[in-house]
């Protein structure tokens, strides 16, 4: 029922090993804080979904806590390869990494399924891509009206699922704004949520465009000003570039990365101000 907790509290309750998290935010509002968390918690054998994972998901990746990736495109926006996404799928370090590739609208897509209590969803993606050769959870289907082939994919319920806010009530209901891409499904889907937010105030305003994800359909709500940084929360922060650029020469090599998880992540404590500084 949106209860309000530290960080470190609610991943400690919500997330445990061999679960299947979502941590979701497209460009915008992602729940970064809550990654580095998972990591600091030492978490292992997880199945990490997410639509386009990036740099928390190479830091998790890297850090050892993932067996699977469930996604669609992956990199460092504007910037390149993930390299410890790469090293892991490519040579098995820090262990081997198992990967389910769909497309944009096809992770959308499960999500919606998920999130509406349905076995699968129904597109018409897919066609002319390898997807359905190298993925077998991409099936044809014939629709029973009209008899086009079309495509399924079964739905997404993780056991958890991460998102990034700018607000909260002390109820626990969420107002999100700007880009937020699949948050209501991806909270809605997941058996369990967890929602970081830059503030909690006595009241929600009402705001042009925002969305409020009520307090009974979410687990646990924590405070965490900058937790979506290097990402930006519209109205709160804005976008680190140099930490995207930064984070490529720290993440090419396992030493490097190595000790900035050392220093950066697991010296820390979500109290720090490691949301607000450079990589």
């Amino acid at each position: 029922m949106g209860v309000i907790s530290s960080l470190a509290e609610a991943v400690a309750e919500l997330v445990h090993d061999g679960d299947s998290v979502a941590l979701e935010g497209f460009t915008h509002l992602i729940p970064t804080a809550a990654g580095q968390e998972i990591i600091r918690q030492g978490r292992r054998d997880l199945t990490l979904i997410r639509m386009t994972p990036d740099i928390v998901y190479d830091q998790l990746i890297g850090a050892g806590c993932a067996r699977k990736l469930i996604f669609s495109w992956a990199g460092n926006p504007g910037v390149g390869s993930l390299h410890r996404f790469r090293d892991a799928v490519q040579r098995g370090w820090p262990r081997p990494l198992e990967i389910e590739e769909h497309s944009h609208a096809g992770m959308a897509n499960r999500y919606v399924a998920g999130a509406s209590g349905l076995p699968f969803a129904v597109l018409r993606g897919y066609v002319g891509t390898d997807l359905v050769a190298h993925t077998p959870t991409i099936a044809p289907i014939t629709c029973p009206f009209t008899g086009e082939e079309l495509t399924a994919v079964p739905a997404l319920n993780p056991d958890v699922g991460i998102v990034h806010a700018q607000r909260a009530d002390r109820h626990g209901n969420v107002q999100a704004w700007g880009i937020t891409g699949v948050h209501k499904e991806v909270v809605l889907a997941a058996k369990r949520s967890l929602v970081t937010v830059e503030e909690i105030v006595d009241e929600l305003e009402p705001r042009p465009g925002a969305m409020v994800l009520p307090g009974w359909a979410l687990t646990r709500v924590a405070r965490v000003p900058g937790g979506a940084h290097p990402s930006y929360a519209m109205d709160y922060s804005d976008r680190d570039n140099d930490y995207y650029q930064q984070w490529d020469e720290i993440s090419r090599d396992r030493e490097t990365f190595t000790r900035w998880l050392d220093e950066h992540v697991l010296a820390t404590t979500t109290t720090d101000s490691a949301y607000g500084g450079a990589p």
